[in-house]
């Protein structure tokens, strides 16, 4: 299965596929969309960017990370955007799509969902087997992917459970 997670920002998108297969886990690409300009410019720029990557790399499901809490409205509502945006392109590109909380992407990635930004892509690392700790925004993206596949092997699991009759 592949995986496909964002980490949606207004002005870096970071996006990457994650192939699993059984209980390993392969990075197939990762990367952040940086974008400039007027926020309707850059929302195009990251629809754009995300559709073309979906359709190359057609995965079998998309995972965003869901909204975390903002002290600034203004940007809660930027942000905000550019999830709608990405959104729209995992719905229209992809199978299925789902929103992944940042607590349940911490606790797949690390084993605790208080885990740190630098603990997260210290263990991205480890588990895709990477020479380097990637750019923030292709970690973040990397971690939603693993987390997702991780979601999606319970759910598969608990679904052949279910269809095995006592």
């Amino acid at each position: 299965m592949l995986s496909f997670g964002i980490d949606p920002g207004s002005q870096r998108t970071g996006w990457a596929a994650v192939r699993s297969q059984g209980s390993q886990l392969f990075p197939v690409d990762y990367g952040v969309i940086r974008v400039r300009g007027e926020l309707a410019d850059r929302l195009v720029e990251i629809f754009e960017g995300l559709t073309v990557l979906l359709a190359d790399l057609r995965p079998d499901v998309v995972f965003l990370e869901s909204v975390f809490h903002q002290k600034n409205a203004q940007s809660a509502l930027t942000l905000g955007h550019a999830r709608g945006v990405a959104l729209l392109a995992a719905r229209r590109s992809a199978p299925a799509c789902a929103e992944i909380t940042p607590a349940e992407v911490k606790k797949a990635v690390t084993g605790r969902g208080r885990a740190d930004k630098e603990q997260v892509q210290h263990m991205i690392k480890a588990l895709l087997g990477l020479e380097e700790v990637p750019p923030n925004d292709a970690a973040d993206a990397l971690a939603v992917a693993v987390a997702g596949a991780a979601r999606a092997r319970f759910g598969q699991a608990l679904e052949a459970a279910r269809s095995v009759t006592p």
